[in-house]
């Protein structure tokens, strides 16, 4: 859901707004967006998914959840993922920062994650997880991203080869390969299923 404001406002406005509301919002070419809520299992494979890469050694001030990234578009946007894996150095870009936001011009985090909410092409939440934010990241220059799609059963993991991803589906029982954490032993399914049996 988009609000409607008289004027689109700057990064800075939207890192400052409060609508005293608990609604989180992404900014997209100065117009605010409402996330809405987020689904059971989304959140479960989020929560999972973070303990998975906490028990590859990656300390804690890497791991990011509610924290947002400035990405260009039409103009400057700010997306919200639902979980990123930070680098030393956009972890320490972001320490003791008033908010957690990893703005235009800091280091990219190493892999940003997005669980899909429903939705057919042509449709908000499907062309914004699949076609807006892979354009947004890949300009970033974050070098792996993963779309996880609950409802088709799939996970994509995109790796940056110049200025687009390559993409791999897995699905079912098929290993995940990532080639930013080539120790991480997980299934698609295992991921889907937020580690449930």
């Amino acid at each position: 859901m988009t609000i409607t404001t008289n004027r689109r406002m700057t990064f800075l406005e939207y890192l400052n707004y409060d609508d005293g509301t608990d609604t989180r919002y992404e900014l997209v070419n100065g117009v605010l967006v409402e996330m809405g809520a987020e689904s059971t299992i989304n959140t479960q494979i989020a929560v999972f998914l973070l303990l998975c890469f906490a028990q590859l050694n990656i300390p804690a001030y890497r791991l990011g959840i509610k924290q947002k990234i400035a990405v260009k578009g039409t103009g400057i946007n700010a997306r919200e993922p639902d979980l990123m894996i930070h680098s030393e150095a956009s972890a320490r870009a972001i320490d003791h920062a008033p908010q957690a936001v990893v703005k235009l011009g800091y280091p990219t985090p190493m892999l940003i994650v997005e669980v899909v909410s429903p939705g057919k092409p042509g449709e908000d939440n499907y062309d914004r997880d699949y076609i807006e934010k892979r354009r947004e990241y890949a300009a970033r220059g974050i070098q792996e991203y993963w779309l996880i799609d609950p409802h088709r059963k799939v996970v994509l993991v995109l790796t940056l080869q110049g200025q687009s991803y390559q993409e791999q589906r897995f699905s079912g029982a098929n290993a995940l390969a990532s080639p930013t954490f080539p120790n991480l032993n997980l299934t698609a399914e295992q991921i889907l299923n937020a580690g449930k049996e």
